[in-house]
């Protein structure tokens, strides 16, 4: 059935004002009216039964306020909702608000605020039609009862049993009428408790969403992992202590005082580490080289849908400085209305090229809310998580591949995704699934993007941060496109070794953290041994991989 269009009503006295805020919403969907602030201006204009009226009130002007009085009382019966528009102080608002406006904002405001306003009241518009709807069908039902009551009272007492049928029937309306207020209440208690899982749901939002980050936040966030030595690969970490050794042999060769003792035990502990990095970086280099272009980073930006609606979430409105528009409680406004941008939250994990054009993941990778507490609480207070764009970013490609989902195995925390990467023109990784392919304390090569788009970034350099922030706002699809026309987008290679081998997962040591999930663990043959998906922070001995074995259905498809 078709709804009745909802009517936004400007009165204001100023025809060019009246004429900006009429395009204005206009612009911002919603079907607009004007007229002066006469008596039977205003009458007439009533008489399209408007659900919002922006009134405009100059400062200590008593028509305005007159105005404002009378459109309360003709509007009563319909619950007409009133923004004051006011050409005044903070005291003016508030008197304004005290003479019965439902909201009230300074003008000149900014556009998007009071679009936002507008539809704040028109939702609360729909609430309170919707509960008088509700109220009237409940008064409706009642006459209807008692009517029926009555007629079958007057029949009936025509024969012996009216009195004993008068009171059944009593008792009958009275047990309808306690049942309608059981519903009534229930109703309410519902109504209530959906409100207040809405708000939980977009706090929730709020802490997943971060997806801008202004320059001083990128550049802390790399200057903390560059000081990390867990965030540097093999290669790096050789490079590192091959550095560390020329100096302390310098400190050797020409003593100023300090401890000779203490100075050679570090260069002996120096020395053996950089001996046990030196063996096993040959092979890592061989993998560096020969397949780590075929490993990608996966960006995966998440948006949500109203169950109720279907209709995507949006912010409320953005300010002048470009931020989310927030309450007066400083909580950021969500909405499904209008043209604001869209909530998105954004994810980054690995993957690799395991056939023509498929690529080999983890499920909770290209579904993040799988098995993910605070999004499937999401999902149960009313809000759906979608895929909004999944991006693949490999080595030294100017541009990202859009990819999408082919299969998730129903064994093991694997998914299989395919893009168009003929011109890509990478290796296919071996996928060894042998028996001896992974043993107890052999060694064990992990590649990908631990810690995601801030490790890159990391690496890439202040300079470089400044400049792509400066590029991009901020944003993550955009930073990594500069990233990737940059050249600087590769992954992370760390060496370790295998701790156990069970049916359903590998055990293993070498480093790694979230963003690395999804990544290639390779035997030093270079064979796919396991698919990382799980690290246990604060133990460096169980990150676990998922045997490859599992992802031989997936590919046959």
């Amino acid at each position: 059935m078709a709804t009745q269009p909802e009517i936004v009503l400007i009165v204001e006295a100023d025809a060019s004002r009246r004429e900006l805020l009429q395009k204005l919403l206009l612009e911002g969907g919603h079907n607009a009216l004007t007229t002066e602030s006469t008596a039977e201006g205003l009458r007439a204009a009533l008489n399209s039964s408007p659900d919002v009226i922006l009134l405009g009130i100059n400062n200590g002007e008593t028509r305005d306020t007159n105005t404002l009085m009378e459109i309360k009382e003709l509007g009563n019966t319909a619950q007409v909702r009133v923004i004051a528009l006011i050409r005044g102080d903070a005291a003016e608002r508030v008197r304004a608000l005290q003479l019965g406006a439902d909201d009230a904002i300074s003008i000149p405001a900014d556009d998007e605020e009071l679009l936002a306003r507008v539809r704040t009241q028109l939702r609360q518009k729909r609430a309170i039609s919707e509960l008088g709807t509700k109220v009237r069908n409940a008064e409706e039902s009642y006459q209807v009862a008692q009517t029926a009551f009555q007629a079958l009272a007057v029949t009936e007492k025509m024969t012996r049993d009216a009195f004993s049928l008068e009171r059944i029937l009593k008792v009958g309306v009275s047990a309808l009428l306690a049942l309608a207020a059981v519903i009534a209440g229930i109703f309410f208690l519902y109504s209530h408790k959906a409100e207040k899982e809405t708000k939980r749901a977009y706090s929730v939002i709020a802490q997943l969403e971060h997806s801008v980050q202004n320059e001083q936040q990128l550049l802390a966030s790399a200057r903390r992992l560059r000081e990390d030595p867990a965030n540097a690969d093999l290669l790096e970490q050789r490079q590192q202590l091959q550095q560390k050794s020329q100096a302390l042999q310098q400190k050797l060769s020409a003593p100023d005082g300090g401890d000779v003792t203490e100075l050679r035990k570090q260069l002996q502990d120096t020395t053996a580490r950089l001996n046990k990095i030196e063996g096993n970086a040959e092979a890592a280099e061989a993998i560096i080289h020969d397949f780590a272009p075929s490993v990608c980073l996966l960006h995966v930006s998440v948006a949500f849908n109203e169950k109720s609606s279907g209709r995507r979430l949006r912010y409320g409105g953005i300010s002048s400085d470009g931020s989310p528009l927030k309450d007066s409680d400083g909580n950021t406004v969500y909405t499904t209305e209008g043209r604001a941008p869209e909530v998105r939250a954004d994810f980054f994990g690995t993957g690799f090229i395991a056939g023509e054009g498929k690529i080999l993941t983890n499920h909770h990778v290209v579904q993040p809310w799988w098995q993910n507490d605070d999004l499937n609480g999401i999902v149960e207070q009313g809000l759906d998580p979608a895929i909004a764009s999944m991006e693949a970013y490999f080595p030294n490609a100017a541009n990202g591949v859009p990819v999408a989902i082919s299969q998730i195995s129903d064994e093991a925390d694997l998914a299989l995704i395919h893009g168009d990467l003929t011109e890509l023109k990478r290796p296919i990784l071996r996928l060894d699934n042998s028996k001896n392919a992974a043993v107890s304390g052999e060694a064990l090569i992990s590649v990908g993007y631990a810690t995601g788009l801030d490790a890159i970034l990391a690496r890439a350099g202040d300079d470089a941060v400044r400049e792509i922030v400066k590029a991009t706002g901020g944003e993550p699809n955009l930073v990594l496109g500069e990233l990737a026309k940059r050249k600087l987008i590769r992954p992370l290679v760390t060496q370790g070794h295998v701790g156990d081998v069970l049916p359903d997962k590998i055990v293993y040591d070498a480093q790694t953290t979230s963003g690395g999930s999804g990544g290639p663990l390779l035997n030093r043959q270079g064979g796919v041994i396991g698919v990382t998906f799980a690290i246990v922070k604060g133990f460096g001995g169980s990150n676990f991989g998922v045997p490859i074995r599992f992802a031989t259905p997936l590919l046959k498809h």
